[in-house]
């Protein structure tokens, strides 16, 4: 399709923008002793490179009392300086103009990491955790304005074309705009125009301070559904408000808040474009600021889209571009078809960044990575060499791919008439298709690669052996333990009753090989998507469904992806029982003995059918055969140990690399 709205410049102030893509504001948690270095240089520099118009560099935390992560940069300290130069002398050598964020979260910070007690208009409890805030005095507000401001001209010194004021996700900003947070009764509370003060001010003295040749965005979210912040014809007000008095060249729209903080990095269970409805409405209102549509827009035909449609001037493509840092320069090649898709998963993104690790991606190990393997591309190999991959998982589509990608001679040999494992089992899931997607593009990336694909090629250790490849790749996967072991009854190392039948794992489910009755009883021993995903299926299908875990919550393992509360919501609506802390103790092929972890009473619960979502083993017979052989077999992903998908392409790219 034609993408003419995509590559269509727009200015901005005193610079033109290449294209109408933009990476957007994220934190990467990167900074080491509050600074950006190597890391995160050659982060955002391979997507000045990929081509992205504007890149606005994650938030710089105006003050003390702002700081929310142990990445954030120095507050207020001209240290930052010499650092961000070098990062934006960089990109913008790239064609890249440069914006970077500057927030405070008002009453939602770390104030055990800055040791600083948290700020708010009113006092506000945290929606972070379960502290409560400091309502702001006078001097205090003057003194947050004047740190923004301070905070802008550290950032024109070190090279940026401008700034990103966030007024988003309840921060402090929008804490001073709705009468929820703002309980004030001074110039800073009551009135729209008094409730707007704060933010209007801290633009205007940014402007005073940077001049006109420096862009200035306001960064909001649209999160109507909570009924306590700004409904969306409020927003437009108050965006109208400030845009009348010319105080901003852009505004971009988010979803969710803190209050409803899993749309603010919405998952695959949400609907795409979710920031488009609020833009639409801004630019209805004829604003002289640019429009920027956010949150879940993934694909450059969906900017396409908005942008034709006239719901936005501009989209931020976050997560796509960290699954592609070249997906912009892909697109305006005509190559669309070799863009690496998105699959919304936060597995890596949010997921490492929410346990304090610097952030990834499930599909791109080369995220957070770039300064140690040159970016996510390739050095074509000076001595050629023969590859052999058994397996088409996750593990192996990678390693066919990167060793293609540096001139071996790869072929790749798989048991099943398809690729992609049990990973493809995963995107039969609801809403999961992303996944079938990206086991898609693999193909298509191995055909053009001249990868030699074999399927229904089941290769034992002597017919590895005669093909005399230079390089065996075992990944072959794991499959599902047969025992029933749980460890929450580690001293139990078979599930009494098991051979009683009506058991399968959930990977039968999914392959449409389980023969289930209409009440099914699937025990979740990972609080994943293997098992919230199957009782999703299963439930839709119209079974009955139990769903038992050790954990105190269903859904356990997702919290880190900020999905669990819209799966437990949804399976919660499709009538699924939920039964938490408890083992199942005896099957009995149509009863489960379910045993309560809390308090260690049983209780017999009736199923046609069992299915278990625990714990799978790695067959390492081929492997030890292939030793004895005399050989050395290379083994990647669950073969090696069973884990998440993300280890497993992690796995296939780093032994890409080596050979």
């Amino acid at each position: 399709m034609s993408l003419k709205h995509v590559f269509t410049p727009l200015t901005l102030r005193h610079k033109t923008l290449r294209n109408r893509i933009i990476f957007g504001a994220h934190t990467t948690n990167m900074a080491r002793d509050g600074v950006p270095g190597e890391q995160h240089l050659a982060y955002y520099l391979e997507r000045a490179m990929g081509g992205a118009a504007m890149i606005t560099v994650e938030p710089m935390p105006v003050h003390p009392a702002a700081v929310l992560t142990r990445g954030n940069f120095r507050p207020c300290s001209d240290d930052v300086i010499p650092q961000f130069a070098r990062l934006t002398g960089a990109c913008k050598a790239e064609g890249a103009v440069m914006i970077q964020q500057l927030y405070h979260v008002g009453a939602h910070g770390d104030w055990d990491n800055s040791w600083h007690v948290n700020w708010s208009p009113s006092g506000a409890p945290s929606y972070h955790d379960n502290d409560g805030s400091h309502p702001m005095t006078a001097a205090e507000i003057e003194e947050t304005i004047d740190a923004f401001v301070q905070a802008a001209v550290r950032c024109q010194k070190a090279g940026f074309d401008g700034v990103e004021v966030w007024a988003a996700y309840n921060c402090l900003l929008d804490q001073f705009w709705a009468p929820f947070s703002n309980q004030r009764g001074d110039e800073w509370g009551g009135s729209l125009e008094n409730r707007t003060r704060f933010s209007r001010e801290i633009l205007r003295r940014v402007r005073a301070a940077c001049g006109a040749d420096f862009i200035i965005g306001l960064s909001i979210s649209d999160d109507p559904e909570t009924g306590v912040f700004p409904t969306r014809d409020e927003m437009v007000k108050i965006v109208a408000l400030h845009d009348s008095e010319e105080l901003m060249d852009y505004v971009t729209i988010g979803a969710g808040s803190y209050i409803d903080f899993q749309k603010i990095i919405p998952s695959f269970q949400y609907p795409e474009n979710l920031g488009a409805d609020l833009a639409q409405r801004l630019k209805q209102a004829g604003l002289v600021a640019k429009i920027v549509a956010e949150a879940s827009i993934r694909t450059p035909e969906n900017a396409n889209t908005l942008l034709g449609a006239g719901q936005a001037d501009l989209v931020s493509i976050v997560r796509g571009q960290i699954a592609d840092p070249h997906l912009v320069a892909k697109a305006e090649a005509g190559r669309p078809e070799d863009i690496r898709g998105c699959l919304s998963c936060n597995q890596q993104c949010w997921g490492r960044r929410g346990r304090d690790y610097y952030i990834s991606c499930l599909i791109n190990p080369s995220v957070g990575h770039e300064y140690l393997w040159g970016g996510d591309r390739f050095t074509t190999t000076h001595t050629a060499k023969t590859v052999l991959v058994v397996g088409g998982g996750p593990a192996g589509l990678e390693c066919a791919r990167v060793s293609a990608e540096r001139g071996h001679s790869v072929t790749l040999a798989e048991a099943a008439p398809e690729l992609g494992g049990q990973f493809r089992l995963a995107g039969l899931q609801p809403r999961r298709a992303q996944i079938t997607d990206l086991i898609g593009w693999y193909g298509r990336q191995l055909e053009k690669l001249g990868v030699d694909l074999r399927f229904n090629t089941c290769l034992e250790a002597d017919e590895i052996a005669a093909f005399g490849a230079d390089e065996i790749i075992i990944a072959t996967g794991a499959l599902p333990d047969e025992t029933g072991f749980q460890k929450a009854l580690p001293q139990v190392p078979e599930l009494p009753g098991i051979t009683h039948g009506n058991i399968w794992s959930a990977q039968d489910v999914m392959g449409r090989v389980a023969r289930l009755g209409q009440h099914v009883m699937l025990l979740d021993e990972g609080g994943r998507w293997r098992g919230i995903g199957t009782a999703w299926y299963l439930a839709e299908a119209g079974h009955d469904v139990t769903l038992v875990t050790p954990d105190a919550m269903i859904g356990r393992d997702l919290a880190r992806t900020a999905s669990d509360f819209a799966a437990r919501q949804k399976l919660a609506r499709l009538g699924v029982r939920f039964v938490t802390d408890s083992a199942i103790s005896e099957w009995s092929g149509t009863c489960a003995q379910v045993v309560s972890l809390l308090t260690g009473e049983f209780q017999k619960m009736t199923a046609d059918s069992l299915v278990l979502a625990t714990g799978s083993r790695a067959d390492h017979t081929l492997p030890d055969d292939l030793r004895t052989l005399g050989l050395r077999p290379r083994l990647l992903g669950d073969a090696n140990a069973p884990r998440h998908a993300a280890a497993a392409i992690y796995d296939g790219r780093v032994t890409g690399l080596a050979i």
